[in-house]
């Protein structure tokens, strides 16, 4: 009788065993070729320097040492950034209560805005993905007096992975930035206080876009309670502020992160997690498309800035131009260079992540390229599109690559699908304190959400 017991116990584990053989397929000449490519670019270090934590995993997240992220932290802020309670200083007071920093970072567009400009107060509408907002027409509220950015807004997506922000990196005062926070003091007195970017954007963001966080807000619209967990050892007269409100919205920010895009399934070890045609593109991303030299480590971003001769923003284009438009007090036309004051700088800017792409149709600090196959095309051909940048500024990596039409498809493939989290909009609350519409608040854009 034992026999037939022993026998039973091996048929099941040999069928366990091929059940769990089923599911972890031997890695393919793609993956193997993949595998030893991305340890050269990574001085040995392998998948694991390109691999994203889990958005719980506080530790591993980089972090303001002066900001610690905590959970109480991060509950405050992702309610903070889609509360559109928080728009409490308007210039016209029909606005009030109608826009919120998740207006111009909405996470059905990748936490990026859905159209060229993003537009504050003085924005109406939001479509299906962002995609819907207009500005208010001139009767309702005159032109220059509409919060809209004068620069594409980046997205939030993998933040943490810089110290400084914006497109010119002037936000921030450390690292990077240390030799240049005196002289642009005036412009940017945030970065006085010694904070990296996305803390320091977290606070000249709230005066900048008309905000307001506060011990009025928190008491009126029910935050105390979250102020005082995520800021216990902050004196009670001074924690519900600008400052903490920042710090909690830089938290949240933080945690926003593609981790669950197929490329990182794929650096965890399910090979089958990316399609053959999407290996080939990442061997392209990592080797003959030269992208690796700017796009790296989990975000697949870098604090470096290149110029590739793209516009700014083009008048017939846009909901308002003007080259006195100022981001953050700093103009945006010369880029890396407006902040640095250095020559060598002007016309750069800062190197973006690559995840969730295809949530947006505007690419660069204009909007310029609408697509990421144009993106990739732009830069393999190397023909700058203004004029006015001289050829000198230019990334080495314009122009160089020599893609065939084929294998600008596979990077293509690689870039739209393989770094695209499907689940990004997880981030977002379905709903905030205050009970009112996420993340725009105003009459048409309540219709477009669903609210009323």
């Amino acid at each position: 009788m034992k026999s037939y017991y022993y026998i039973f116990i091996f048929c099941c584990g040999f069928l366990v065993s091929c059940q769990q053989d089923e599911y972890t397929p031997a890695p393919t000449q793609l993956d193997n070729e993949l595998a030893l490519l991305l340890k050269e670019r990574s001085e040995g270090e392998g998948n694991t320097f390109f691999m994203l934590p889990d958005s719980g995993d506080y530790s591993s997240i980089p972090q303001d040492p002066l900001n610690p992220i905590t959970a109480e932290k991060v509950r405050l802020g992702r309610l903070l950034v889609h509360e559109t309670a928080t728009g409490g200083n308007p210039k016209i007071a029909n606005n009030k209560y109608t826009y919120a920093c998740a207006s111009c970072h909405p996470a059905a567009s990748g936490f990026s805005a859905g159209i060229r400009q993003g537009i504050g107060e003085g924005g109406i509408g939001f479509g299906f993905k962002g995609e819907g907002r207009v500005a208010m027409d001139e009767n309702s509220m005159p032109r220059d007096s509409i919060d809209v950015q004068p620069i594409k807004p980046p997205t939030l997506i993998n933040v943490a992975y810089q110290t400084v922000a914006l497109w010119n990196g002037a936000l921030g005062g450390t690292g990077i930035n240390a030799p240049y926070v005196q002289q642009n003091a005036a412009a940017v007195p945030e970065n006085l206080l010694g904070y990296q970017g996305v803390e320091t954007q977290g606070m000249a963001g709230q005066v900048m876009h008309r905000l307001k966080i506060d011990e009025e807000f928190a008491e009126e619209f029910g935050y105390k309670t979250y102020f005082d967990s995520a800021f216990p050892s902050v004196p009670v007269e001074e924690r519900y502020s600008l400052l903490n409100g920042a710090l909690a919205i830089a938290a949240f920010n933080r945690t926003v992160l593609a981790n669950q895009a197929p490329w990182q399934d794929w650096l965890r070890g399910d090979t089958e997690a990316l399609t053959a045609d999407q290996k080939k593109g990442a061997l392209l991303f990592f080797d003959k498309a030269q992208c690796y030299q700017c796009h790296t480590g989990p975000a697949l971003k870098s604090e470096g800035f290149y110029a590739w001769g793209l516009f700014d923003f083009n008048p017939e284009e846009t909901i308002i131009f003007d080259p006195s438009l100022r981001s953050f007090n700093i103009e945006t036309q010369l880029g890396r260079g407006e902040f640095t004051g250095r020559e060598q700088d002007n016309f750069k800017f800062k190197v973006p992540t690559l995840y969730n792409l295809k949530m947006n149709k505007f690419y660069g600090h204009g909007g310029s390229v609408t697509s990421v196959r144009e993106v990739v095309a732009y830069k393999n051909a190397g023909i700058k599109q203004n004029a006015e940048i001289p050829d000198t500024q230019l990334a080495p990596q314009f122009g160089t690559t020599n893609l065939t039409t084929e294998e600008i498809d596979l990077l293509v493939d690689f870039l739209e699908n393989g770094l695209y989290d499907a689940t990004i909009a997880r981030y977002a609350p379905a709903a905030v304190l205050s009970g009112n519409c996420i993340p725009n608040n105003d009459p048409q854009s309540r219709i477009d959400l669903g609210c009323d």
